[in-house]
């Protein structure tokens, strides 16, 4: 049998792991890991006759952040699983700050796409991340006074702040329609997304819509991402399409995630913030059938176009 190559950790390169085998199957193998990272990592053959594991690298999380990686003879994708989600928050984080640190443009930003359907968690899990990132910077960064405010060098821009305002639903040729599918791709604005990103990109700081549900618009301006945030994690459902805008933006990220759950979960995840909003249950659930399931389907899709899938755990 011929031995398997592997290449480790990245600071890089936009996947964790690379790795071929030969027609007769996969070594058993453990592998050192730079002194920042401090996991040990087994490689084992693939033994699971679960199709939707083929064609993946698979991180399980284990015990002191130790990752087991199980590659398929198919095209790799990533995939990160732990016990619960504060592990897979942990070894995430840790894999962002390297980068972070080496660059001493003062322009640089390391731009992170996370997907995933609505219910999936995008939401908390950029924050935990970048809350993280936050806390490790601080902590490696030996030079700041501990008396001065550590710098916030990770941030998240969320893509609610660019939903098509209610007035321009209302101009659509089906106003009823365009107001029932708010959340559907076509009741966005990529194109003004693409903008931003290519400005933060290009200038190292941009100005950003947030989203106010209670008023169900856009807040203009109300997200500030500046040049000492060399992090950024942009969330949202439809950043993986393939499609128009949608598809260039996808090619600005560094790097792009995909939370994997069931739809199942996803939509009674959604089901209870409709209803802890105040909609009627019976309202709920027409809303998740006609509107977040069908969006759902379609996210799901993109899931392939993924540098790396995180395992979603039930919170």
């Amino acid at each position: 049998m011929k031995a398997m190559e592997v290449s480790s950790f990245s600071t890089t390169s936009k996947a964790f792991w690379s790795c071929s085998s030969s027609p007769d199957g996969m070594l058993f193998r453990r592998i050192n890991q730079p002194i920042w990272h401090r996991v040990s990592v087994s490689i084992s053959p693939l033994k699971s006759t679960d199709q939707s594991l083929l064609g993946r690298t698979k991180y399980i999380i284990q015990k002191g952040h130790s990752l087991q990686v199980v590659c398929s003879r198919k095209k790799d994708i990533p995939v990160v699983e732990g016990r619960c989600m504060d592990e897979i928050y942990d070894a995430l984080a840790e894999r962002l700050v390297p980068t972070t640190a080496a660059s001493s443009s003062p322009n640089f930003k390391h731009i992170v796409g996370l997907a995933g359907s609505p219910g999936a968690g995008k939401s908390t899990v950029a924050s935990e991340i970048v809350q993280r990132v936050n806390k490790l910077w601080f902590k490696t960064s030996y030079s700041f006074d501990s008396q001065v405010e550590p710098p916030v060098v990770a941030t998240v821009l969320p893509m609610d702040g660019f939903h098509l305002y209610r007035h321009q639903l209302d101009e659509m040729e089906d106003p009823e329609e365009a107001h029932a599918r708010r959340g559907a791709p076509w009741t966005f604005d990529p194109e003004r997304l693409l903008k931003c990103l290519k400005s933060l990109r290009n200038q190292g700081s941009v100005y950003a819509p947030s989203f106010d549900h209670g008023v169900g618009d856009p807040v203009e301006d109300d997200i500030f991402v500046n040049l000492q945030h060399k992090v950024v994690i942009v969330e949202g459902n439809y950043l993986l399409l393939e499609d128009g805008a949608w598809k260039a933006i996808s090619s600005v990220f560094d790097e792009k995630w995909f939370i994997e759950v069931d739809i199942e979960t996803a939509m009674q995840r959604v089901l209870k913030r409709h209803i802890l909003t105040g909609k009627p249950p019976d309202i709920a659930k027409w809303r998740i059938e006609y509107n977040d399931r069908p969006n759902a389907e379609l996210i799901n899709k993109s899931k392939k176009n993924a540098d790396l899938i995180i395992k979603s755990v039930d919170f």
